[in-house]
């Protein structure tokens, strides 16, 4: 397990995570980066797979697989 980041600091990333849930467009991918910042703060291994399994759990297998084909695809640009 990686290090934990101070309280405030773990505090800070879950508000911006938060907040990043409620204005941010879906696709865009700011959701996403804000929910593995939050989980890089708190400790996890691999935040990106944390961040995947919140959107699998939220969206289902079925589109999160097209909002990260998604992002691929935008990453390619």
């Amino acid at each position: 397990m990686a290090k934990k980041a101070s309280l405030k600091v773990r505090r800070k990333t879950r508000k911006a995570a938060a907040k990043a849930t409620k204005t941010a467009n879906l696709g865009t991918g700011k959701r996403f980066a804000a929910v593995e910042a939050s989980a890089k703060a708190g400790g996890a291994r691999d935040p990106g797979a944390v961040a995947a399994a919140a959107g699998r759990k939220k969206f289902g297998a079925k589109k999160m697989g097209k909002l990260s084909a998604a992002g691929r695809k935008r990453e390619k640009k």
